[in-house]
């Protein structure tokens, strides 16, 4: 019989954490193995996780959602599992969701994801899927088309095998956006959700229309940066994939002058820097450099503002272009 790992990616939720493996460790079809990749946490969750002598983590600095699966879903691979089970510790699994999402296999190569449930009250989808906004809607186990990793996101090695991993560097809002667009756009791997393999997790309540602190915003780096590569995996075309990237700019812009009530024009100068990097391919920036260029002291008008953000949307525009002479020139 294939072998299955669960993989749990967390950080300081260490609560949650053992709700979670507390729910994987009651399944109906036992786990063959529980794998936790502890990111750096400092709420105790080291010290539990050593005491537990069921279950394998492996500690490192914190890499964000991306890193942790990178490290998880590899450890798994090479260590023979034929079954990969992602989930984040802030949800998990109804009792039997691994026997129903089993149960759904026929041989064919898949992506196959847990229906993923509003855990207060354990009808409604967090995120709709397809025409379907609550299980009792729902008139078929298989549900075409659609997945949310990682949230119950069941992985087989020969998808790893032609795929990879996520990509490490992406930290954290777009990873697995970018590794679901990998496996079903470019490997052309069908993907689908099995509705009565239920997986709980926590309503989404952000909204980029809602008012967000820009002195610690330092998420919206990446959910800016990384939007770029999704669309250059998603659309398998550089020129189609900057058209997109540039709608969403100019959609994102749109919000921020419409929605934002405090430092629109801060707001809008600051993603300049994720824009830039995105087309530099430029990985490096970590939460901390992050924090401390949003809040480093800056005394410039609205003015000011406003002219270095033309100025910097100018350069963000004439850099992928640039980029582009230059390899071209290389080539020549």
């Amino acid at each position: 019989m294939e072998k299955v790992i669960a993989v749990v990616v967390t950080y300081n939720r260490k609560a949650l954490l053992v709700e979670c493996i507390n729910a994987l460790r009651a399944q109906s079809r036992p786990l063959d193995g529980i794998l936790i990749v502890n990111n750096g946490s400092t709420d105790g969750t080291e010290e539990w996780l050593q005491q537990q002598t069921d279950i394998q983590f492996i500690s490192q600095k914190n890499t964000g959602s991306s890193g942790g699966f990178s490290t998880g879903i590899s450890w798994a691979y090479s260590n023979g599992y034929s079954w990969i089970w992602c989930m984040d510790d802030d949800g998990y699994p109804k009792q039997d969701a691994l026997e129903k999402i089993l149960e759904a296999d026929d041989g064919t190569l898949r992506l196959m994801n847990c229906a993923v449930i509003d855990k207060e009250n354990k009808n409604s989808f967090v995120w709709k899927t397809q025409q379907y906004k609550t299980l009792d809607e729902v008139d078929c186990k298989v549900i075409e088309g659609i997945g949310h990793p990682f949230n119950g996101t069941l992985l087989h090695r020969r998808i790893v095998e032609r795929v990879g991993v996520p990509r490490p560097k992406f930290f954290l809002w777009g990873d697995e956006t970018e590794y679901y667009y990998r496996i079903v756009k470019q490997n052309n791997i069908p993907v689908c959700t099995i509705s009565d393999s239920i997986h709980y997790h926590p309503s989404t309540a952000f909204s980029l229309k809602q008012d967000w602190d820009y002195n610690s915003a330092w998420k919206m780096y990446f959910y800016v940066r990384n939007r770029f590569h999704i669309h250059r995996v998603k659309f398998n075309n550089k020129a189609l994939a900057l058209l997109h990237y540039s709608c969403f700019l100019i959609a994102f812009t749109g919000v921020v002058l419409l929605f934002q009530k405090t430092d629109k024009w801060k707001k809008l100068s600051f993603i300049i820097w994720p824009v830039t990097d995105a087309f530099a391919n430029n990985f490096d920036a970590t939460p901390g450099l992050i924090l401390s260029k949003l809040n480093r002291p800056n005394t410039d008008s609205l003015g000011a503002y406003i002219n270095g953000y033309l100025k910097n949307l100018r350069m963000s525009i004439i850099l992928p272009f640039s980029i582009l002479r230059g390899r071209r020139a290389a080539n020549a």
